[in-house]
């Protein structure tokens, strides 16, 4: 069942609508308030506009950054696994019953 959810992020409130745990909502709020206020430490003269396309550029770089990562890692696993399949295979090969 969908359900407001009322955030805070750099001081504005916001109502969310989305179903789910309540606390993930503040989780998700919390992270991008985080982000926002880091680059307001380090620019201080940035409109909170800027502020928040300059967040949403730092989080989506870190979320392709972690897919490609994930890409990665799964590549990696499938080359293992066809490496295992081959030795198992060439075992039997050379071990037949």
């Amino acid at each position: 069942m969908t359900k407001t959810i009322q955030v805070e992020v750099f001081g504005q409130r916001l109502n969310l609508q989305g179903e789910g745990d309540e606390g993930y909502f503040h989780e998700l709020a919390g992270y991008v308030d985080a982000q926002m206020r880091q680059l307001a430490q380090q620019t201080p003269t940035s409109t909170p506009t800027k502020l928040a396309i300059l967040a949403a550029i730092n989080i989506t770089d870190q979320l392709f950054r972690q897919e490609q990562q994930r890409q990665t890692g799964d590549a990696e696993l499938e080359r293992r696994a066809q490496m295992l399949l081959e030795t198992i295979e060439k075992y039997f090969e050379s071990h037949p019953n």
